[in-house]
């Protein structure tokens, strides 16, 4: 028996309606069938790579592990094969996940039905039998494809691949989610580089470790770096060793094209107008720089106009579900005394479309081919590299670049920069010492109270008659400054300078003095004579 579609939907509006009184956000997001595999193929890679395996997994076994996870979850007898070996490592890095990304898939949807359900509501809308064989894809769910927009006779005639349609369309549902829920790590891996920004492998495992450092999101931990970039004064910038600077400009672009995202969500109060708005945003950023023939382009197009129309319909139902359930009662208007009444609520009535978009995406039938979803050789968005997951998580290892001389390190992975990069000479240590000693014994000389600059002050012009004093002078400064500077041999260190200098010089002082006074000028000897009478 197939799981009807409007079962499917009346459980997931009670979840919306009462996920209040269980979980503390209202903007869940969930995963549908295609979503959860994906989850899974990276829990098991995680939980290979913590095992001392590689970062990657086999189909069959994800395949084998998705089939187990669904009878387990739904409470169903187990498979007839043997149980994988790390199943409870497995299980609990997907919950981890899930957790971590505030998403829920179906089956938590399926069972907490039970616990948020009203007697108004139905006690039993899909077993879980049903429901497994909807998840695993042996059956498909009713009446859910009607509310869809069918696609024209023209867009059948396009030649757009199926796989590429398929990226395309994840791509739009994950800048939609993001602005519903930041926290979708998922939704974040998918859009990083779509349209290309140079945000490769090593961009995404340098957030990754952001994130895992400060406990954040992915999306938390590329705002907050550009914010404080932007923002940032001097003391709250990031270092210029920070990894993330690398990427500073593909990282500065994410934002900003979020930024104005999050822009038209909040100024256009009208959620058809501004679910159209985003949805041409998002195409326009894709098709940007392609041809009208591309693959890309093509899938672009039908995605966006797919997307406008069922927006406004979803729009037009909950309008008139409002106005149904508001019959009598006068809907209270915003106060004007308010701070930011006006804007309060702008953006959300666009939201609660976009999530009833997202939860129809959920509920649509798992792809048939598994190949397409997981295989690694997705289909070239960005330029540069596909949008597989399992690539991407893929860490990569930064390669440093040493020195000639790294070799002769013991502890490599703790040397610092400089030593690194730098090549120090041993010997220039023992090249300046002398200078700098001999400039400061120079030094010394010079200022000195028994200097040749303050002997010629105080000497006056008649140093200058005296050539014996000078050059006996310049002698002994020469000499002292000759063996305070290389000692009493070559091995020897410098001596300080002795005091024997001041000695010789002080005569100096003393015989220029005297003959100043003995000397006579012009006329002085009447003078004196004169003043003695």
């Amino acid at each position: 028996m197939e799981v009807s579609g409007d079962h499917l939907k009346l459980m997931v509006k009670t979840f919306r309606r009462e996920c209040h009184r269980i979980i503390q956000s209202e903007r869940t997001t969930i995963h549908g069938a295609d979503g959860m595999l994906m989850v899974l193929q990276l829990a098991m890679a995680q939980v290979n790579k913590q095992q001392g395996g590689e970062f990657k997994v086999a189909l069959s076994d994800v395949l084998m592990a998705w089939k187990q996870l669904l009878l387990d979850k739904l409470h169903l007898p187990p498979p007839n094969f043997a149980c994988l070996e790390n199943y409870d490592l497995i299980l609990e890095a997907y919950e981890s996940f899930l957790k971590r990304s505030n998403t829920v898939d179906l089956v938590d949807i399926f069972s907490m039905y039970k616990q948020l359900r009203v007697d108004s509501d139905p006690e039993e809308l899909v077993s879980s039998v049903q429901l497994f064989q909807f998840l695993s894809g042996r059956t498909e769910a009713s009446e859910l494809q009607e509310s869809t927009v069918p696609s024209t006779p023209s867009s059948k005639s396009r030649s757009c691949s199926s796989q590429v349609k398929m990226a395309v369309r994840r791509v739009f549902f994950s800048y939609l989610s993001l602005l519903v829920n930041s926290k979708n790590d998922m939704a974040l891996t998918l859009t990083l580089d779509v349209p290309t920004r140079t945000l490769g492998r090593q961009a995404f495992t340098d957030i990754k470790h952001a994130a895992q450092n400060n406990n954040t999101s992915l999306f938390l931990a590329v705002t907050s770096f550009v914010r404080a970039i932007q923002l940032g004064g001097k003391g709250y910038a990031p270092t210029q060793s920070d990894p993330l600077r690398k990427h500073i400009k593909g990282l500065s672009d994410f934002v900003q094209f979020l930024d104005n995202l999050e822009e038209i969500l909040g100024e256009i109060s009208d959620p058809s107008v501004c679910g159209v708005r985003l949805v041409a945003t998002i195409r326009a950023a894709l098709v940007k720089g392609r041809s009208n023939g591309d693959a890309v382009y093509t899938a672009a197009e039908e995605t966006a106009q797919e997307l406008k129309e069922r927006i406004c319909q979803l729009h037009q139902i909950q309008k008139q579900t409002a106005n149904g359930s508001m019959i009598g009662i006068s809907p209270a208007r915003p106060k004007a005394y308010a701070v930011n009444h006006a804007t309060a609520y702008g953006g959300r009535d666009t939201v609660k479309v976009l999530m009833a978009l997202l939860d129809e995406e959920a509920l649509t039938p798992p792809c048939r081919n598994k190949a397409d979803l997981l295989s690694e050789d997705q289909p070239v968005l960005s330029g540069a590299e596909g949008t597989c997951l399992l690539t991407l998580f893929r860490l990569v290892r930064e390669r440093v670049i040493r020195s000639q001389f790294a070799c002769t390190y013991k502890d490599e992975d703790e040397l610092p920069l400089n030593r690194v990069l730098d090549f120090p000479s041993t010997t220039k240590p023992s090249l300046k010492s002398p200078n700098k000693e001999q400039s400061r014994v120079q030094q010394g000389a010079t200022l000195g109270p028994g200097s040749g600059n303050a002997q010629n002050r105080d000497a006056g012009p008649s140093s200058r008659k005296e050539p014996g004093i000078k050059t006996q002078n310049k002698a002994n400064k020469r000499k002292q400054v000759e063996s305070d500077q290389y000692g009493g041999s070559e091995n020897e260190p410098p001596q300080k300078k002795q005091p024997t200098s001041v000695s010789v010089k002080m005569p100096a002082k003393n015989v220029s003095k005297a003959s100043n006074k003995k000397k006579l000028i012009t006329g002085q000897a009447k003078l004196t004579s004169f003043f003695r009478v």
